[in-house]
């Protein structure tokens, strides 16, 4: 005998639920037994999901003669035999949809991250660059060529927001997964990982909503942010030496 749900089901009677259920199991379902654990409960074993089925949604079967509803008074072996059938169903349906909702969640990222990587490996050359041509303005060397040294900092800083820019289109896109799947039980970073990206975790994706508008906080974004300030210490310098 097992507990699933505070409800007790001897063996006979998970037999007989067994062969009422069975037109109505939820895809992929390969295995239900008793649970091996202290706790009871049912243990459910699926085929992956590959997330492109159809969303498991528990069936009806309140037409089932041998499912639909009766109430104690009319008959209370049925009456229980049959709760018992509804509450083991909405466990095997709430199992399948979780494991379906982290596989849809992973089939679409798998659709919108496409070169993200390639992407945000050039951001990363982008920015280093631009970081090395800010840094050189601060040195002696800069002074004897300071047009031409003023002149590669506007190079890299057009690289890295054309950089930033392409990454966030693909940042984009995994927002908008991350979004749609918010019920998914895997997080950002697992589901990422799960689609076969571990490394995204280094990766600058805002919340959907940053991307534009008021609060931007894209990539892009922060790019600009980071060249208004180098264009507005250059300018101070320029007025404070004469240059």
């Amino acid at each position: 005998m097992f507990d699933s749900h505070r409800v007790t089901i001897t063996p006979d009677e998970l037999k007989e639920i067994a062969d009422r259920l069975a037109p109505y199991l939820p895809p992929n379902l390969t295995r239900a037994e008793p649970s091996t654990s202290p706790w009871g409960g049912m243990d459910y074993t699926f085929d992956p999901f590959t997330g492109r089925e159809a969303k498991p949604v528990e069936p009806p079967t309140h037409k089932d003669p041998r499912l639909t509803y009766v109430t104690w008074e009319q008959d209370e072996q049925e009456h229980s035999l049959r709760r018992k059938a509804g509450t083991l169903l909405s466990d095997m349906y709430a199992e399948a949809l979780v494991l379906w909702r982290d596989a849809a969640y992973v089939a679409d990222l798998k659709d919108v991250v496409q070169d993200a990587p390639a992407r945000w490996a050039e951001y990363e050359r982008a920015f280093q660059a631009l970081e090395a041509a800010a840094a050189y303005l601060r040195t002696p060397q800069a002074a004897t060529e300071w047009p031409a040294a003023i002149a590669r900092l506007v190079d890299a800083q057009l690289a890295a927001t054309a950089a930033a820019t392409a990454f966030d289109q693909r940042g984009r896109g995994i927002a908008q997964a991350h979004r749609t799947h918010v019920h998914a039980d895997l997080g950002h970073h697992g589901a990422l990982a799960a689609a076969g990206y571990p490394e995204a975790r280094h990766w600058h994706i805002t919340d959907l909503d940053g991307y534009g508008g008021w609060g931007d906080s894209s990539l892009a974004a922060q790019v600009r942010r980071l060249i208004e300030e180098q264009d507005d210490h250059l300018a101070k310098v320029g007025r404070l030496t004469g240059a």
